[in-house]
């Protein structure tokens, strides 16, 4: 068994939001720049501002894929979404079916976090105990409905590290000795 696998996910919705936020930044430089009197100096610096938050927004979901370790699951959207699940978090890993928010999103009602990119292949991570995370303003969830191309590669690399035995542990290992 490889120690680390990673899972592309879909990049559609990334791919047009990043289009429709260029389009509209683009269209908003140019009325300043046309339309108004906006010093120079302003302008480059909205530019620079739009440009930055174009990659991370727009531009860094289309580089990054979701992994599977030995003992854990670490979903990644862009730079502005990290999650790591350790095996023994979860409650149950599997096939999710019903109509997703895609991005980033909470949904109070239910208690689920979505981290999606497409609305197929969709898998859900129960957990334990609900967590809550930053990047949502601390909504808390008690699931994960998240998207890979190949979900029957991903449920069967899971089944396979779950049946292999006693995973390597998910918690930090100290580099440094302890204090004396």
């Amino acid at each position: 068994m490889e120690p680390r696998r990673t899972f592309r996910y879909g990049h559609s919705f990334f791919l047009l939001r990043a289009l429709l936020l260029a389009s509209l930044f683009v269209g908003v430089l140019l009325f300043l720049s046309l339309l108004t009197s906006t010093p120079g100096s302003w302008l480059g610096l909205l530019a620079g501002l739009l440009a930055l938050y174009l990659l991370v927004y727009g531009f860094t979901p289309l580089l990054t894929s979701h992994t599977l370790l030995r003992s854990r699951v670490i979903l990644r959207q862009g730079w502005y979404f990290r999650c790591i699940i350790p095996f023994e978090d979860t409650e149950a890993i599997g096939p999710w079916e019903g109509a997703p928010s895609q991005g980033l999103r909470a949904s109070l009602a239910r208690r689920t976090l979505f981290v999606v990119g497409a609305p197929v292949n969709l898998i859900s991570i129960r957990l334990k105990t609900p967590r809550r995370f930053a990047q949502v303003l601390f909504a808390a969830a008690a699931e994960i409905v998240f998207d890979v191309d190949d979900r029957d590669a991903f449920l069967a690399a899971v089944e396979e590290r779950k049946t292999e035995g006693t995973p390597l542990p998910a918690a930090k290992i100290p580099i440094l000795p302890g204090r004396r």
